[in-house]
């Protein structure tokens, strides 16, 4: 079985209304199953998840975090700290077919600059889309059980040890 192993981020801000995190809707494959029997398109329910990617060689997981994070998203953001590590088996659906055993390190970090969804043409095939949604929200609009739970640690994190705004 392959392995892949990589790094993510969940993203921090302040609001007025309490503890935002960055998610993206990412972009999903067409394939043959993305028809109904009479030809139509069928519609998928939004995908939301948090900014992640391949640890590059010679790259640190953390470094791999926050550039993920910049590509996916289009902020800059900074490592507060390591809030676990997430290991799933997925089947990679647009190509081989094959059976990937991953390991996803999770890092919490803080807001620094930058606008949401200001992401390169090049990413656009990756990102649909990038948002800022309340945390308080994140554990039921996440579409992966792993990531709900990364996201319930940080909350954990947040409240057990305050941030300044």
């Amino acid at each position: 079985m392959l392995r892949e192993i990589s790094a993510g981020g969940v993203v921090v801000r302040k609001s007025p209304q309490g503890w935002e995190i960055a998610v993206i809707e990412p972009r999903r494959e067409p394939d043959s199953s993305d028809k109904t029997s009479t030809g139509d398109k069928k519609r998928h329910k939004q995908v939301l998840a948090l900014p992640k990617g391949l640890v590059d060689s010679g790259e640190k997981p953390e470094a791999t975090a926050v550039r993920e994070v910049r590509e996916e998203t289009g902020i800059q953001a900074a490592k507060i700290a390591k809030l676990t590590d997430i290991k799933y088996v997925y089947v990679r659906t647009w190509s081989d077919k094959q059976r990937v055993f991953k390991i996803v390190t999770f890092y919490l970090l803080r807001y620094e600059s930058g606008d949401i969804d200001d992401i390169s043409p090049e990413m656009r095939i990756e990102v649909k889309q990038a948002a800022w949604i309340p945390l308080e929200d994140a554990k039921h609009k996440l579409t992966y059980k792993g990531e709900r739970d990364v996201v319930r640690l940080a909350q954990q994190y947040l409240e057990s040890q305050p941030l300044e705004a």
